[in-house]
């Protein structure tokens, strides 16, 4: 089966970068669905700002930045958005109840050749997999943020994922310009956050210890490992809600160890949650 067109579920922080990506990148038509009129022109406002930095840039021309925006379709009704796709991306926010109600509606409205994939950052993708009807073409699909020009994709396996499902989706990735990584195995936090989630959650611990300044936290792991960003600001650009959230996955299904920092949960429910509220470890208002 060759996928032409897509469908992005959620016009949110990652889903509108995932299908400006599809569209610009995989030259895939793209439906992207959200349950609000606001939603959908905030996610397109977004991609039309974005492309407009690739044309500043020279990276891309007035032509394809118009040739992008007619391959992406806005949509509110969830049937029309899935009913003729290929590929189904599911991207709403990493929660599981809300992730299994909407992957359980759409199996019963794609057509029956269509496969299914999440952008979970954490959640098991068995257990996601569990409220369709096609396990077997289901996987996770986890873009890294911003989908625009991070490299990375993780390609998860689920207990009944078929090889085909994997090859077709290694392939549709390669055409968005992803380099893709395969999860043969489905555990909690697939490579990136098992690694990545505990060494931002040291940093915060090392400022709720008040062992350290977040700049200089940050300052020490940019200029000590060479990281590209400190690990508290990496944080405020994922959000501390997403953070404390996989890190949560972590301890529940890996080790107790992996427990979340006191102050990420303090912060979360302070509503501190970094560049989307304007404020968590810096201040993004100014």
């Amino acid at each position: 089966m060759e996928v032409r067109k897509i469908a992005v579920l959620g016009a949110g922080l990652m889903g509108h970068g995932i299908a400006q990506v599809a569209a610009q990148v995989g030259k895939f038509n793209v439906n992207l669905r959200d349950i609000n009129q606001e939603f959908l022109d905030h996610g397109m406002s977004m991609i039309k700002t974005s492309l407009q930095r690739f044309l500043k840039k020279g990276v891309i021309t007035q032509k394809e930045v118009d040739e992008t925006l007619k391959r992406i379709h806005p949509i509110l009704d969830l049937k029309e958005a899935v009913s003729d796709a290929d590929l189904i991306i599911e991207a709403v926010p990493e929660n599981v109840k809300l992730k299994k109600s909407v992957l359980s509606e759409v199996d019963g409205l794609a057509k029956p050749d269509a496969y299914l994939a999440s952008n979970t950052s954490s959640i098991s993708i068995t257990l996601l997999a569990s409220a369709t009807s096609r396990p077997e073409k289901f996987c996770g699909l986890h873009f890294f943020n911003p989908p625009q020009l991070m490299k990375l994709i993780e390609i998860i396996r689920g207990a009944k994922t078929s090889d085909e499902t994997i090859s077709l989706l290694v392939d549709v990735t390669k055409k968005m310009a992803k380099d893709p990584v395969v999860v043969k195995k489905d555990c909690a936090g697939f490579i990136v956050n098992r690694i990545l989630v505990p060494a931002l959650n040291e940093a915060i611990s090392l400022v709720w210890e008040g062992i350290a300044e977040p700049e200089d936290v940050d300052k020490a792991i940019r200029l000590g490992l060479n990281w590209p960003m400190g690990p508290l600001k990496l944080v405020d650009y994922l959000g501390l809600d997403t953070t404390l959230s996989i890190a949560e996955v972590l301890r529940d299904n890996l080790d107790p160890k992996y427990r979340p920092s006191p102050l990420l949960r303090q912060m979360v429910r302070a509503g501190l949650l970094g560049r989307k509220t304007g404020k968590g470890f810096y201040d993004w208002t100014k």
